[in-house]
């Protein structure tokens, strides 16, 4: 399935179904009064995070998600059935946006988590409801509320322990296929790798897994929009540690230039990114260029950042920065931006749950008006 960050929703949520008027008609039961019932609430359209998702693909190929109505109350006080609420399904790290305000509204990052993104439109009160001493024998009902109709746009931002950041053929993918089960594509040619990759490194139960993220080959100009890297930077932001690959066995340029490279990308891009834990590595050791380690390593000493050596060929390195980087998840708490979802809904004009019918009410009824048996049956307004 291809690789798709990005999506539309129409999320429709049902309407409320209208209030009944009726009036009860009984045997020996004279003047039995009002009993038209209230409608139901319409369905609701929620987002829920799946952790068995890496793509937004079957949003863009289904992009109306639409919840049933509330069905209309019936007499005898009965109540219509409420429209049955419509879940769809998003991998984690998912941010939704309000499409034409582009407001947050929220944002999906833990497995089973609920997102209401349409609130479905209240029922009508039925003519049961306005009965008083004064007015004994309304003949009008409620009309049910239309439910939320929301143009929505979803953004998919990797959850992953490490990223792998880098030159085009720095060795990004050669070293996911040697640290975890992950096969992307490698070869010797540039952009090899067209979609963000995520593998799984496990060594044995008794050592805890991480999530390694290879994103494409950022390039001068990347945080502009230059190459493939605009389109994948912001999966950068959600990666706990950086895994900085430059290759060693490069015949043009310098191994300074390559590293400053990306690390003005990342700057221009959003500067707090070079705040967050990295480590410098020279791949491809098994040939290596002598001059280009020299001038690695004096990089990594200006920066103070640590430094490794790794060959993904011969495995030479692999082991000791895998250690390296356990170390460091365990230092480093889990702590994924949050962006106030609660205060979002607000600004979306997405309601709280808590509202009530009763709530809502804002005066007289516009709705269903009707004439329903003689005065004979029931008692006189007035």
């Amino acid at each position: 399935m291809a690789f798709i960050d990005e999506a539309v929703m129409h999320a429709v949520a049902g309407d409320g179904g209208n209030g009944c008027i009726a009036f009860r008609r009984e045997k020996f039961v004279p003047r039995g009064g009002p009993s038209g019932g209230d409608g139901g609430l319409g369905g609701s359209v929620w987002l829920v995070g799946d952790e068995r998702l890496n793509t937004l693909s079957h949003i863009r190929y289904r992009q109306v998600v639409k919840a049933q109505r509330g069905r209309h109350g019936e007499g005898s006080n009965c109540t219509g059935r409420g429209g049955e609420d419509v879940e769809a399904r998003v991998p984690l790290g998912t941010l939704i946006f309000d499409r034409d305000s582009d407001q947050l509204v929220g944002e999906i990052l833990h497995h089973g988590q609920r997102l209401l993104v349409a609130k479905g439109g209240l029922g009508g009160r039925g003519n049961a409801r306005f009965a008083n001493a004064k007015r004994r024998a309304p003949r009008y009902a409620e009309e049910g509320r239309e439910g939320q109709a929301n143009w929505l746009r979803l953004e998919l931002r990797l959850l992953a322990d490490v990223g792998l950041v880098g030159l085009p053929n720095a060795g990004k993918s050669t070293f996911i296929s040697a640290v975890s089960s992950a096969r992307p594509k490698i070869a010797e040619y540039p952009f090899t790798t067209l979609t963000p990759q995520l593998g799984v490194v496990e060594d044995g139960p008794s050592t805890d897994p991480f999530v390694v993220a290879d994103l494409p080959g950022l390039i001068a100009g990347a945080a502009d929009g230059a190459g493939l890297g605009f389109q994948f930077l912001r999966h950068v932001e959600r990666c706990r540690v950086l895994l900085h690959l430059v290759d060693l066995s490069a015949f043009e340029g310098s191994a300074r230039q390559d590293f400053e490279v990306i690390e003005h990308e990342l700057d221009t891009y959003r500067s707090d990114l070079l705040e967050r834990p990295r480590l410098l590595v020279g791949s491809k050791l098994d040939a290596v260029d002598a001059e280009r380690r020299a001038e690695l390593e004096q990089v990594a000493q200006d920066r103070g950042l640590e430094y490794f050596e790794v060959s993904s060929v011969t495995h030479d390195g692999l082991p000791e920065i895998k250690r390296r980087l356990r170390q460091m998840l365990a230092e480093i708490p889990i702590n994924i931006e949050a962006h106030h979802e609660a205060e979002a809904h607000g600004e979306s004009g997405v309601p709280s749950e808590s509202e009530t019918s009763d709530e809502l009410w804002q005066g007289p009824p516009a709705g269903i008006v009707g004439e329903v048996g003689g005065d004979d049956d029931v008692e006189d307004e007035s």
